[in-house]
């Protein structure tokens, strides 16, 4: 009977154990070879290992330089000089138009109407429609910002350029800006609003001619949103 009593004894103790260790060696064996896993958007353009290493999770992950807007300086439609994408506080959506452009530069501006206004109380969410055509300035930046922005959204800009932004916007947005051949007064460019995260990095490309792709931005700017906060819950939060 004792010898009964003790196996019983055992092998209750042996359940006890289980119970209590398993959880724990699970959850350290997923810290180990897993992590959480969320929605993220791709990172657009080249990428280079800095020879750095980051630990996360108990493991040493090769740190990686990303393609990166830099910043710039642009025009407001008071003619004052400001610096674009310069704050690691923000989340910008950019496009190109010129004004003279009665196409593709105005679906552009119409279309981000909606977006814009969407998000017009997150302080957060900047919008850049910059004008490939040095000679935008004042007036006519006015005249487009009181069509399509008003008063009611102070996180839309609209900004004229000047130098070599063509350049600049090729090698920076990584989509076509040039010149027409044909037409001096006109402008090649892309038709794209372009995602970018506050380390200025892109995320995504939204072809305007596509309805899907408008909400698609919409939602991905809320993806985004959820990821600065999760990697940097001081720096940008959803007002």
């Amino acid at each position: 009977m004792g010898s009964t009593n003790r196996k019983k004894n055992i092998s209750t103790v042996i359940i006890l154990a289980i119970v209590l260790l398993v959880p724990g060696f699970l959850y350290v064996g997923l810290n180990k070879i897993g992590s959480n896993e969320y929605l993220k958007l791709s990172i657009y353009g080249e990428k280079v290992l800095s020879g750095k290493m980051n630990r996360k999770m108990g493991r040493e992950i090769p740190d990686t330089v990303y393609h990166a807007i830099k910043p710039v300086i642009l025009l407001n439609s008071a003619g004052d000089s400001i610096t674009a994408f310069d704050q690691d506080s923000i989340i910008s959506i950019v496009h190109l138009f010129y004004s003279n452009d009665k196409g593709l530069s105005t679906t552009m501006l119409s279309n981000l109407k909606g977006v814009a206004e969407r998000f017009s109380h997150n302080n957060r969410i900047k919008f850049y429609s910059i004008s490939l055509d040095t000679t935008d300035r004042n007036v006519v930046l006015d005249d487009i910002h009181r069509k399509y922005v008003g008063s009611s959204n102070p996180n839309w800009y609209i900004l004229g350029s000047h130098g070599n932004f063509l350049e600049y916007a090729r090698n920076n947005f990584l989509i076509d800006a040039f010149k027409d051949p044909n037409q001096s007064n006109n402008f090649i460019f892309g038709n794209n609003f372009i995602l970018l995260d506050t380390e200025n990095r892109i995320r995504g490309f939204y072809d305007i001619n596509l309805k899907t792709d408008i909400a698609r931005l919409q939602d991905e700017i809320k993806v985004q949103i959820v990821e600065e906060i999760r990697n940097n819950p001081l720096k940008i939060e959803k007002k």
